[in-house]
């Protein structure tokens, strides 16, 4: 199969570089999925779990707390302020900082740019443990992709 070259790039690090056959993300208005040759595109990505399909079948997940992707001449770059791959994530600080900003959102109830905030470190969390392949209550397999 064609493949495509992709870059995933945080402020501090290239977080994955090379050849894929398939990158598949969430953009603000939905999922989507590039392979080879897709038609030129700039769009603004929501946090979510992006998978990179390798050229051999394998899977990276990355967690994204949102960003932009561009995609021209065969190649598809994400750059996003807050980005892990899925074997960097700690769980537990990751589990503790999920029930801080729970805790948060509860305490700020009726202050609607708290709310926003807390809601924003639920979902980085949300999806960090997602890529990690775990439910943010500590057991398998993650929750449904969003």
């Amino acid at each position: 199969m064609a493949t495509t070259h992709v870059e995933v790039v945080s402020p501090t690090r290239v977080l994955w570089e090379g050849e894929a056959e398939m990158v598949v993300t969430r953009s603000v208005d939905g999922e989507i999925a590039f392979l080879a040759d897709h038609v030129a595109l700039l769009a603004a990505l929501d946090a979510c779990v992006t998978r990179i399909v390798g050229e051999d079948g394998s899977e990276t997940r990355i967690a994204l707390g949102g960003g932009f992707v561009e995609v021209r001449d065969n190649t598809v770059s994400i750059l996003a302020a807050d980005a892990a791959l899925a074997g960097d994530i700690e769980l537990d600080a990751t589990r503790a900082e999920l029930a801080a900003a729970e805790q948060r959102r509860h305490d700020a109830t009726g202050d609607a740019d708290a709310e926003a905030v807390a809601e924003a470190a639920i979902r980085r969390a949300q999806v960090r443990l997602e890529a990690a392949g775990t439910s943010p209550a500590g057991g398998a397999g993650g929750s449904a992709p969003r």
